[in-house]
């Protein structure tokens, strides 16, 4: 006799509406795969009234999703609220101390709460599966779990914000500020229409960096600080004269061990557009994987929309019913290293730096001695002067220097006359 699941989808956003209809238009589709049937008893959201792409059974529908847990057996529950704390780690929570399985696209909450939450999932010995935190449809955790988990490996790095991919692409490809292809992104649904900060500042790609480095690096999910930008400062006229250098910029999240000590970051980096992480545009993601014995891995697929989300929120689904029970973060709990912070400090690039100065005798001289106090020697260098208002641009590729040392270096500049606005700077890849 087959097994019937009973699920609840709480949250109905563009995720979790998109994951409904999937759910009710493939269910002969998910019995077939699995042999087990999926009943649905219960939804969830703020607003009933709210206008949605898909329709929806109002007579199953909470505003309060605790709720559901107090009056319907739940087998399986889908998170897609999206808060790292609140409701939706109540929820999940009150599901997995329930003995509920729990799929969840939230990476904000696994990145807060994952080490809890997993050690909750383990003694209850149900699955808390998380495949979507991480780059959309591309089946990344899953691989590192499962398909590499004999590798042990160093550095995994990627694009892993499809909001911020789109906007760097399309600033250079329409010739637009960063503000009205924001507004395009929102339109298309690539950003989010109230407030889009946290793809743009960097925490939603740093919050999968962590993720990333718990599994690949079989250890708790860190609480050190790091070094996190965003793409909010990067203007029109940094993609143009990238461009004009055969470089291009993206949004990075980087996760290595350096000396078994555990280095996260993100920030924009210029990247050679012959590479391959230079060639990954619009909304894609792509992350690569360096490990032994395999070498280097690369997946790529869209970051960004429900589709792919709910793509891998199925995958963990009908992983459930196989009669999968596996532990989060592919190795027990208790197993789990805490590993130390790499003193960021000592991270090392090239630098580009742009200033914008007045057009005087001397001013050049004034920053490559600052530069060279420091240490920071240059590369190479680009200066356009704009006769009609007295002022220049400047461009400075450099040789590699240190964290430390940059950071001291630009500090200094805000104290010049000559400088008109705090210099630009962005990391070089390699």
């Amino acid at each position: 006799m087959k097994k019937t699941y009973n699920i609840a989808v709480v949250g109905l956003g563009q995720v979790g509406i998109y994951l409904l209809n999937e759910l009710n238009t493939k269910k002969k589709s998910i019995e077939t795969k699995t042999g087990s049937r999926i009943n649905l008893v219960a939804i969830s959201a703020k607003n009933i009234k709210k206008k949605r792409k898909f329709k929806f059974n109002k007579k199953i529908f909470y505003t309060n999703p605790l709720e559901i847990l107090k009056k319907h057996k739940v087998d399986i529950l889908f998170e897609a609220i999206g808060l790292s704390d609140g409701v939706s780690k109540k929820i999940v929570e009150k599901a997995l101390k329930s003995k509920i399985h729990v799929i969840t696209p939230n990476k904000a909450l696994i990145s807060k709460h994952g080490n809890y939450l997993a050690k909750l999932a383990e003694k209850n010995n149900v699955n808390l599966e998380f495949e979507a935190s991480v780059a959309g449809g591309i089946p990344i955790l899953r691989s590192i779990k499962e398909g590499l988990a004999t590798n042990k490996i160093s550095k995994i790095y990627g694009i892993l914000n499809g909001t911020s991919n789109y906007i760097l692409s399309e600033m250079e490809n329409s010739n637009q500020k960063f503000n009205d292809v924001l507004i395009k992104a929102q339109k298309l649904g690539y950003a989010e229409p109230g407030n889009p900060k946290l793809d743009l500042n960097g925490f939603d790609a740093f919050a999968k960096v962590r993720i990333l480095s718990a599994l690949a690096f079989n250890s708790k999910i860190s609480n050190h600080k790091c070094l996190m930008e965003g793409i909010e400062k990067i203007e029109l006229k940094d993609i143009k004269i990238a461009n004009q250098l055969d470089l291009r910029i993206k949004l990075l999240g980087i996760t290595e061990l350096k000396k078994n000590q555990l280095f996260e970051t993100v920030h924009p980096c210029l990247v050679n557009k012959k590479s391959y992480i230079g060639n990954v545009n619009g909304v894609m993601n792509a992350v690569i994987l360096e490990g032994k014995p395999v070498g280097e891995s690369i997946l790529q697929g869209e970051g960004a929309g429900p589709g792919p989300t709910s793509s891998s929120l199925l995958s963990d689904l009908l992983s459930i019913l196989r009669g999968n029970i596996k532990k989060p973060f592919g190795t027990p709990f208790a197993q789990l290293k805490a590993l130390k912070s790499y003193n960021i400090n000592n991270y090392t690039n090239s630098l580009y730096l742009r200033f914008e100065v007045r057009d005087r005798p001397g001013v050049l001289s004034q920053i490559t001695n600052r530069l060279a106090k420091y240490k920071i020697s240059v590369k190479r260098l680009i200066q356009t002067p704009d006769k009609k208002t007295n002022k220049a641009t400047i461009v400075i590729i450099t040789h590699k220097t240190s964290e430390i040392n940059s950071k001291n270096c630009l500090s200094i500049f805000k104290k010049n006359e000559n400088i008109l606005k705090t210099p630009t700077l962005i990391r070089v890849l390699g």
